[in-house]
């Protein structure tokens, strides 16, 4: 196993343990049977199988398509490779997130994320099998490693699952710092660069009423910041009552992870 995936590891059973100790992790509240098996199978299946696969990919179609670019980065600045990233892999993923809240059938593919009535480390990874396939983020990420980016992407790629895992944990980190007057300051701006419990729990509200959701914004993965310029943002400071979506047909486990090869009836 690679360095860093060591670390995105500590870092996921570091917010798992902490879940554990101060929430409900194993009986989160409104949690059905179907929660536990979709989360287990698609979050095994993207770290084993999707994501590997496809950063493969993404370098054997640039070896195949220009052969004579391998290494082209290496002699790159690493602030200048690290801006390649978030510009072609965390960019891209924000404008895909959205997308997903407004083409149908993409949506299909991305609503097990918000079909679970909770906030949690469990839900990071939870989408349809064919969601992550199809995520350009991830094929861009497999260029740019072929063209010599693969040791900032290391660093990269931790960085942005330790923002992805704060923000998705309902162990509200943010919530702490907000409590003292003289981080006021810094935490305006930490909100509005990137991801945290508040904002992205914002996205994950099930009733828009309520004045803290904002379910068709805050689509911010690493950067929030994408949802400031883009004017997607949200900032309350506070956490919805609760969680999922609202007004939608009953889905089946083999819907949300295969659909279009199941659908529910």
């Amino acid at each position: 196993m690679k360095p860093e995936m060591i670390v995105i590891f500590c870092v996921l059973l570091g917010f798992v343990l902490l879940e554990i100790l101060f929430t409900r992790f194993f009986s989160k509240p409104e949690q059905t049977k179907s929660d536990g098996i979709v989360e287990i199978i698609s979050t095994g299946s993207l770290i084993v199988f999707t994501q590997p696969l496809i950063l493969f990919s993404g370098a054997g179609l640039a070896a195949f398509v220009v052969p004579q670019a391998e290494g082209m980065l290496n002699t790159w600045p690493f602030l200048g490779v690290f801006a390649l990233f978030l510009i072609f892999d965390d960019m891209t993923q924000y404008w895909w997130h959205r997308l997903s809240h407004s083409l149908p059938w993409l949506y299909k593919l991305h609503r097990p994320h918000h079909n679970a009535q909770y906030l949690s480390i469990r839900v990071v990874y939870r989408n349809n099998l064919f969601y992550y396939l199809l995520m350009p983020g991830l094929w861009f990420s497999g260029i740019l490693i072929y063209l010599g980016g693969g040791w900032v992407y290391a660093f990269y790629i931790v960085i942005k699952m330790s923002v992805i895992f704060g923000a998705h944990s309902d162990v509200r980190w943010d919530s702490y710092l907000y409590k003292i007057k003289w981080l006021s300051p810094i935490m305006w701006v930490v909100e509005r660069t990137i991801s945290t419990p508040s904002t992205h729990s914002a996205h994950h509200g099930r009733h828009k009423a309520d004045g803290i959701t904002n379910y068709k914004g805050n689509y911010g993965n690493l950067l929030f910041f994408w949802d400031i310029v883009f004017g997607s943002a949200k900032i309350t400071r506070k956490y919805p009552a609760e969680f999922g979506v609202e007004n939608l047909p009953e889905t089946s486990v083999g819907e949300q992870l295969v659909w279009p090869l199941i659908k529910a009836k």
